[in-house]
């Protein structure tokens, strides 16, 4: 038999449940629609009057006329029973009676929105599962007892959690990326979440479509600033917490790690308690929120399915999944740029506490100003705005910190990666003058190696109120955001804790604050080694082409050698020249792949090679490398003409996209074997060198079946790099890098390029060479289009981007011209083009929420893209 919780009733769902079917009568009429798909789905749509309330719903069944369980979904805030419409379909396919409806104020139904209330939203359920009951196609555990699961996202997962502690007939449940505590959620340590709160307020229609006393709530704690103990209690009232020990069935909890909305820690309490209740659980962290990312729809569906398969038709056979699963960016897609997933698992949930490792911070006692109105204010997360996360790709993030207004203390360069996952703690001694209580703002960046490019991990801070900080002041313990973060080595961790934060309310009255450690304890970071990662499926040519190189290099050596020209003593410190270069199309007398291509490379250059699909470049690098030769022309490195095995591409290091390894190995081990094949003296080797640069970390102990493709691709590099040649020519280095790993490979290559020597790199992500490379080479159709430094060829200056939901105006466009810092501003069709001059974007984007513009996006003007889409005439063949 299935887990199943007792079977006790609360007397307010056993007295319900005769009223209400007398209430569920049709005010409209049914009818039958079958869906496209291989197995017909027959819809039902219906109107049902429950206690005064007309509920729009939906009614999904398919094949067979046996019984069959049934199953509840409801819809995130300020949606409809539409946007299940999916999910409904695949689960009656799946063998299921799928029952979806639109809530209270929402869709086609009528009734104020309560928030879930126990006496609105609650008991709707409840009568739709009395409902349920009554039809002859769905499951009875007993009479008036179906066997039923509910799921939903957001609002709607919440409901599915408290359907389980108000109704006993609730069987599994999966709620997703929802709340346990809702006071906690929009009140988290006794602070506004002032911008989330509005977006619910306006989400659900204004004020006037709430219930009252949820409306009046509102408006105290907006004008106040601050929640009362009023307005926590009137959600609480209305959050699973306060049923959490009556929910006794299985739960599949699912949460977003992008999501500043319902954190991390809201799943966390939700799991202990269903757990401590006996009821089986797991843990389910997927890549998206309500911040935006990764939903992973298709995947999360398919393991709801397969919970209820096991919990609700009692199939033994089918897996559910492990305890705890979180997603981790595996790189991105070299075809569609498409983020990259990868799963880890572990046999038991870890929580957010436990295999804490101390990370030393230093740092002086600081003084911090609360300013007056708590403006301007710092930038984490701006909710509704997702499109402002990909402002990473610009060195600074969306985060923002304003100078006087945050201490920040730092740790030392980590010597190994260092894995987080869960929440960071620390204790700090807080005082306070010009009031009693402090508000703070804490999070936990990912500071690269130059120190300047900082990361927050998913955007999150965590808000806390503290009283008593006046006078001698208070020590604390800050919990810090749950993330899932790797930080690499050679990174450093930097606490900073701000006074004000965009997304939350601050004191209005100026204060001041002094922030200092306390003593010498650090920042307590939660890991779990436990928690393994999927290991990527190995391809073919991670064996085939270490055999496969063996063959081509026997084959270069056996090849007759041409007469080698001299070497021109006058380009000995030239790393590069190209001059005529030419080569022909196989079997053609008149098709040329390169043309007549001529160009320098400079020591200390980072060179770009650019052009599209078919202009030549990989042809021109195999020729460069000495791997094929060239019907005409001329290479010269160092002076020396290229062949194939000419002994100056010893001074060369080549990186090419599919470098394969020998996965049982080490990657040490992997770079000595390759060293050794080289036959040239250890010594020689300077792998300590290469792999400070790479940045490997500890990871080079590791199989490489252990590696992620960001570690494989440094690897690669760091091969590349043995010998620490004077050349190093990378070909599509990036490829299957997620955005963080992309910054550090760039960050690889200036430091590479940082002693004299010279890279060249060829990439179709215009935006990394234009922050990477110092000049350009740009190819179409086996020509050279242009070459030079960067700014030559794109046009120098920094120049923004702003998209927005509605049409700039001449007005604002000249407000945004007048700021400080800001050169021009000019309307385009596209959106405003803002030209900075001393701001940087993130003030910019301050300087805009203010103006209360509605970005949708902002970003660097493609300058590279559009000079190169000009230079090849908009594409090549």
């Amino acid at each position: 038999m299935k887990l199943r919780k007792p079977r006790s009733r609360r007397s307010r769902v056993v007295a319900g449940t005769v009223a209400a079917l007398a209430v569920l009568v049709g005010a409209g009429t049914w009818t039958a629609v079958a869906s496209d798909g291989p197995a017909p789905v027959h819809r039902e749509d219906r109107t049902m009057a429950v206690d005064g309330v007309s509920l729009d719903t939906s009614y999904f069944t398919a094949g067979g006329d046996g019984r069959r369980p049934a199953v509840l979904i409801g819809h995130g805030f300020g949606g409809s029973k539409a946007d299940v419409k999916g999910q409904a379909e695949k689960l009656a396919r799946d063998g299921y009676a799928v029952l979806t409806w639109s809530a209270r104020g929402f869709g086609k139904s009528t009734g104020k929105v309560g928030l879930n209330d126990p006496d609105g939203e609650v008991k709707d359920v409840s009568r739709l599962i009395d409902w349920l009951a009554k039809r002859p196609e769905v499951q009875l555990d007993k009479a008036g007892d179906p066997r039923v699961g509910v799921t939903g996202s957001s609002y709607g997962g919440a409901i599915s959690l408290l359907a389980a502690g108000y109704d006993s007939r609730v069987d599994a449940v999966a709620p997703q990326i929802t709340y346990w505590n809702l006071a906690d959620a929009l009140f988290p340590a006794g602070v506004f979440k002032k911008l989330w709160a509005g977006i619910f307020i306006n989400t659900g229609g204004g004020c006037s479509h709430f219930e009252k006393q949820l409306c009046d709530m509102y408006q105290r704690v907006a004008v106040a600033g601050k929640p009362d103990a009023a307005a926590t209690k009137l959600l609480e009232e209305r959050s699973p917490q306060a049923v959490g020990s009556r929910i006794k069935v299985p739960a599949l909890i699912v949460q977003g790690q992008t999501d500043s909305l319902f954190p991390l820690g809201q799943a966390d309490a939700a799991a202990k308690a269903v757990k401590a209740n006996g009821a089986p659980v797991a843990v389910d962290w997927i890549a998206g929120g309500h911040d935006g990312g990764d939903r992973e729809t298709s995947r999360v569906d398919g393991r709801i399915a397969d919970w209820f398969g096991r919990y609700l038709k009692d199939d033994k056979g089918v897996g559910t999944g492990p305890a705890f699963r979180v997603t981790r960016t595996g790189g991105v897609s070299s075809t569609d740029g498409a983020a990259q997933l990868r799963g880890a698992s572990s046999d038991s949930y870890p929580g957010l506490v436990g295999g804490d490792r101390t990370v030393a911070l230093t740092g002086r006692e600081q003084r911090v100003e609360n300013p007056a109105g708590g403006n301007p204010p710092a930038i984490s997360a701006v909710p509704g705005v997702g499109a402002l996360s990909q402002l990473s790709g610009l060195g600074v993030g969306l985060s923002l910190d304003f100078p006087g207004q945050y201490a920040h203390f730092d740790s030392a360069p980590l010597k190994q990666n260092l894995r987080i996952t869960g929440t960071p703690t620390v204790k700090v001694k807080v005082k306070s003058e010009g009031s009693d209580e402090t508000v703070l703002f804490g999070k936990v960046y990912d500071v690269g190696p130059d120190g300047k490019q900082q990361v927050l991990p998913s955007q999150l801070v965590a808000p806390v109120r503290i009283t008593g900080t006046g006078g001698a002041g208070r020590t604390v313990e800050l919990t810090l955001p749950a993330v899932d973060h790797q930080v690499d080595s050679g990174h450093r961790l930097r606490l900073v804790l701000a006074s004000t934060d965009l997304g939350y309310a601050s004191p209005a009255a100026p204060a001041t604050y002094s922030i200092a450690l306390d003593g010498s304890s650090g920042l307590s970071v939660p890991t779990d080694p436990a928690v393994k990662t999927a290991a990527a499926p190995l391809p073919w040519w991670v064996w085939g082409l270490p055999a496969l190189a063996l063959v081509i290099a026997a084959g270069l050596l056996v090849t007759r050698r041409k007469s080698v020209p001299a070497p021109d003593a006058e380009l000995a410190v030239v790393p590069l020249q190209i001059t005529g270069l030419t080569k022909k199309y196989s079997k053609s007398s008149d098709r040329y792949a390169v043309r007549d291509l001529s160009f320098r490379v400079e020591k200390g250059q980072v060179l770009g090679l650019l052009g599209p699909n078919g202009a030549g470049k990989t042809t021109t690098l195999r020729m460069l490398m000495g791997l094929i030769t060239p019907d005409g022309g001329d290479i010269r490195v160092f002076g020396h003409a290229i062949q194939p095995g000419s002994p100056v591409l010893s001074r060369v290091g080549a990186f090419v996209e599919g470098a394969g390894f020998l996965p049982h190995l080490t990657g040490r081990e992997n770079l000595d074997l390759y060293w050794k094949a080289t036959g040239r003296p250890a010594e020689d080797s300077h792998v300590e060198d290469a792999l400070r640069i790479a940045g490997l970390g500890d990871a080079l102990e590791r199989a490489v079946r252990t590696y992620s493709q960001g570690m494989r691709q440094r690897l690669a590099i760091a091969q590349a790099m043995l010998g620490l040649p004077d050349l190093l020519i990378l070909d599509e280095p990036t490829n299957g890098l997620d955005p963080p790993q992309i910054r550090e490979m760039r960050d690889v290559m200036i430091r590479y390029a940082a002693d004299g020597r010279t890279v060249i790199v060829s990439s179709h992500l215009l935006a990394e060479v234009e922050q990477s490379c110092t000049h350009l080479v740009v190819m179409d159709r086996g020509r050279l289009i242009q070459a030079g430094p960067v700014a030559e060829i794109t046009g120098s200056g920094d120049t923004l981007l702003v998209m927005a939901e509605t049409e700039f105006t001449e007005v604002l466009a000249e407000k945004v011209a007048v700021l400080p810092g800001i050169g021009s501003a000019v309307r385009t069709e596209d959106g405003l083009l803002v030209r900075l001059d001393g701001a940087s974007p993130a003030e910019l984007i301050t300087e805009l929420v203010r103006l209360d513009v509605p970005l949708t996006a902002v970003g660097p003007h493609r300058r590279l893209e559009d000079a190169f889409l000009t230079l090849i005439g908009g594409g090549g063949e």
